[in-house]
């Protein structure tokens, strides 16, 4: 496209989504075999009516051989029964008062959710698909917890945070081959009990076992802009900012957004918060590259950076299908080996979707910008642009003062972007004696 820089662009082929899906979905698979992730979702989802669904994604990702611990909440069911016992809610500072009364109610909900998810876990029904799945679950004492305590004059009794998790006894566990199941209630070395937070239990059993992945299952539509559109990476930088905005937050996605940074902090590389009434988002966001949900990091997920040697394979992809259609001229993987240094690349989670290469002409004061290439599912998003500060910034650091293109084909995107038309003579001399006449290149220049 005109509008656009250079982009790959897939061969004709007679589409199968599934195959397709199949086929990409291939390094994930081997990617996630025998990693870690840590899967948290409150009692909404435990009462929603198409729960199983959710249990059959997650059966698929224990036959894929992950390993998982699930941590499920129970607000909905506990306030069920104090309600049903005539006994009023009392919230302070957003966290629930749990005396006696409110503690029995939470012990019952908890247990009966449990009951029900070992249950749906359980199922080997022909014709379904968890027919022949043999999934043995795991629940026990492996949280112990504290008191809250009085917090601004406040007793919140029964209300507790996480103290420890056994990170040894739930090790033992999944590499028994069981899902790990956490209810939203701690233990403490006295013999009480406490009423937690699924979030808080979620976040310190990733950090105790070092977890792959933490995923938040919310009830909101997931991380949204101002404009309402699905936010798909955040930096802790800007889930702090978040936090401390003007706005207030639902509970449920100010609680996922603060374990989700906390965790980052301590560690954890990758936490997922996605919607849980979206349908497949779990598996969506595990096995594609752009996911369902929103990405918190504690660094960027995608670098722009100086290419390496072990790019050259990456780049190739990239350039092979525009050099094929004539876009680019085609480069030996020999070339582009000893021309790695000029590359910068742009890398989304282990792959390369953009590039770009400067050969400055320092006598001349003058530096060409080639192989500006990006991938067509990546076009979007200022992404070229990026590369070409990248390049610019380069070349004045080189006292380059004027940059040039050859282009048959994104002549539009160039001139966009502040590139004049130029003649063959404006080139430097060791430049013209390489032109080839054939593919009539024009020429663009660019004053820094």
């Amino acid at each position: 496209m005109a509008d656009e820089p250079p982009a790959t662009v897939r061969p004709a082929t007679d589409a199968d989504p599934f195959v397709d899906w199949m086929r990409q979905s291939t390094p994930y698979v081997h990617t996630h075999r025998g990693r870690t992730f840590v899967i948290a979702f409150g009692g909404e989802a435990v009462a929603a009516p198409d729960f199983p669904v959710l249990i059959h994604d997650l059966a698929l990702l224990h036959g894929l051989g992950i390993r998982l611990v699930l941590v499920h909440g129970a607000r909905p069911q506990i306030e069920q029964r104090l309600a049903r016992h005539g006994i009023e809610l009392r919230y302070v500072n957003g966290l629930r008062v749990t005396d006696d009364e409110a503690l029995a109610c939470v012990k019952e909900a908890a247990g009966v959710a449990r009951i029900e998810i070992e249950a749906l876990l359980s199922l080997g029904l022909a014709n379904s698909p968890m027919q022949g799945v043999r999934i043995p679950v795991a629940s026990g004492n492996f949280v112990t917890a504290r008191p809250l305590g009085v917090l601004d004059g406040v007793d919140y009794r029964y209300t507790g945070a996480v103290r420890r998790v056994d990170r040894q006894a739930l090790s033992q566990r999944l590499d028994s081959g069981a899902v790990a199941l956490l209810p939203p209630i701690g233990y403490s070395p006295t013999g009480e009990v406490f009423n937690l937070s699924a979030a808080d239990v979620a976040r310190s059993a990733a950090i105790a076992l070092e977890a792959d992945k933490l995923i938040f299952l919310t009830e909101e539509p997931g991380v949204t802009d101002a404009a309402g559109r699905l936010v798909p990476h955040l930096l802790v930088s800007e889930v702090d900012a978040r936090l401390a905005g003007p706005a207030p937050l639902p509970e449920d996605l100010a609680g996922a957004l603060r374990a989700a940074a906390e965790a980052c902090r301590r560690g954890i590389r990758r936490v997922h918060i996605l919607s849980r009434r979206q349908n497949g988002a779990l598996l969506r966001e595990l096995f594609t590259r752009d996911g369902s949900g929103t990405l918190v990091t504690a660094e960027p997920f995608e670098d722009l950076r100086a290419a390496r040697i072990d790019d050259v394979a990456g780049i190739l992809e990239l350039l092979h299908p525009l050099e094929a259609l004539g876009v680019l001229v085609r480069r030996s993987r020999e070339r582009l080996e000893t021309e790695i240094d000029r590359f910068s690349v742009l890398e989304r989670d282990g792959m390369i979707i953009g590039c770009a290469a400067l050969y400055p002409y320092p006598e001349d004061r003058m530096a060409e910008l080639a192989c500006l290439a990006m991938h067509e599912d990546y076009q979007r998003g200022g992404r070229g642009e990026k590369l070409l500060e990248r390049i610019e910034r380069q070349a004045r650091t080189l006292g380059i003062e004027r940059l040039f293109v050859l282009t048959t084909q994104t002549a539009h995107w160039f001139r966009e972007r502040g590139f004049e038309p130029a003649d063959l003579a404006d080139l430097p001399m060791a430049k013209q004696a390489l032109y080839n006449y054939q593919r009539r290149s024009q020429v663009y220049f660019k004053r820094l």
